[in-house]
């Protein structure tokens, strides 16, 4: 076979220099067909083998009748179905190549959001262990981060939060839409999280603390189907990405120092360019969040709440730990909230207590205030309390003696002065 440097010789002696056919044959010392041949090939010359045909090129008829009938048919199923019996590489390749052919078209479609469109919430665990206060360390199980990825700009959040909670994951996903979102997108993608709703009969069904939210904010809220991780899969990437970028060659001392350092992660990671939009979300947020709907004027009641009556060792437990109140309002009915980072007790519109909230477990906060308050009750000394002022019109709220209530509670007999 002529070389391809001598095939590119031929043509320039011929063409540039107009050597004749007959002197290119007798300087080269090939024939002059084969410089015929060269002048006429529009490409270089190519070694091909001729094909010698395979073992399969028999039952290549059967093969098709099978894959006509039923085109998903296994290469093993069509190995037995015509009795082969040599290698199965080799018929796996040609069932391979002739599948396609019987196979209804089935072209892959491009996924793109609106601005406003779409954003999707759902729980990262980071590998670390954190100190929480009072000793205690907690584990990757339980150090949920709620993450946050919008559709159109890929714009991205999170928060660590100190539990799954139903009360804890609305305070925080209220909290990611009014002060990182800063909007409500029109639809809120979520991964089967229990406190949000779960796939039942071939339908989502929402939580009524779910219904509720989403009610408030007049948006809808989607579920995923089970096992199904491509319709949340920016979520993955960005979980997958905080685990090589973020968390590596980094210690935290605390919750708070986690999510300090998490939030200036996010601000240099929404300023990267990213390949598939050409830029960075940073560049496009503006317009994701004109598009999205507006906060809700009345923002909806998350975090803890309950109702109870003060018990005689003026305390409320919430997610493990007590809390010590004011004991001037032991026996009256109080109101216990608490948001992501503040515990906070009132009675009758006043502030009776207010503590940071504390990750760790099984332990008791107490303030000094209602210590010394409690030792001067004890002993018939109300009147050297410091009056508790509402929380809304700062005025003083009436502090009775300890002895009133332990009457009303059936503690004591005696005659309430």
């Amino acid at each position: 076979m002529l070389a391809v440097e001598d095939w590119a010789e031929i043509r320039r002696l011929h063409r540039v220099e107009g050597v004749p056919i007959k002197v290119i044959a007798r300087s080269m010392g090939i024939s002059k067909n084969t410089v015929r041949k060269a002048l006429r090939d529009d490409g270089p010359p190519r070694y091909e083998r001729v094909g010698r045909g395979s073992l399969v090129d028999a039952v290549e008829p059967q093969i098709r009748e099978l894959l006509r009938v039923t085109p998903t048919m296994p290469a093993t199923v069509v190995a037995e179905r015509i009795g082969w019996e040599h290698s199965i590489r080799i018929l796996r390749t040609r069932v391979s190549d002739l599948r396609p052919v019987y196979l209804p078209p089935d072209p892959a479609s491009r996924t793109t959001y609106e601005p406003g469109e779409l954003a999707q919430f759902d729980f990262w665990f980071p590998d670390i262990e954190l100190p929480v206060g009072y000793g205690q360390i907690r584990t990757a199980k339980r150090l949920p981060v709620m993450t946050t990825v919008t559709g159109y700009s890929r714009w991205s959040g999170g928060l660590l939060i100190p539990s799954r909670d139903a009360a804890d994951l609305y305070a925080s996903w209220w909290q990611l839409l009014s002060t990182q979102l800063q909007g409500v997108p029109k639809t809120l993608v979520w991964d089967g999280e229990g406190a949000v709703g779960r796939w039942r009969a071939r339908q989502p069904e929402l939580t009524g603390d779910c219904q509720a939210f989403r009610g408030v904010l007049g948006a809808k809220v989607y579920v995923c189907k089970p096992a199904d991780p491509e319709a949340k899969g920016m979520l993955e990437r960005l979980h997958d990405y905080l685990e090589k970028s973020f968390l590596p060659g980094r210690t935290f001392t605390s919750p708070e120092d986690f999510n300090t350092q998490l939030a200036a992660f996010f601000v240099r990671a929404n300023a990267r360019r990213m390949r598939v939009l050409g830029c960075s979300p940073g560049d496009r947020v503006a317009a994701d969040r004109a598009a999205m709907m507006p906060l809700p004027p009345v923002p909806p009641e998350v975090g803890w709440r309950k109702t109870m009556r003060l018990p005689r060792d003026h305390y409320v437990r919430l997610d493990s730990n007590d809390y010590s109140v004011h004991p001037a309002v032991v026996g009256r009915r109080i109101e216990i909230h608490a948001d992501l980072e503040r515990v906070w007790v009132t009675c009758e519109g006043a502030i009776v207590a207010d503590h940071a909230r504390v990750w760790a477990q099984h332990q008791t906060i107490t303030e000094f205030e209602h210590t010394v308050a409690a030792k001067h009750l004890r002993h018939g000394r109300a009147d050297l309390l410091r009056p508790v002022a509402d929380a809304v019109t700062g005025e003083e709220v009436e502090i009775r003696s300890l002895g009133f209530y332990d009457q009303a509670l059936g503690v004591v007999d005696g005659e309430v002065s």
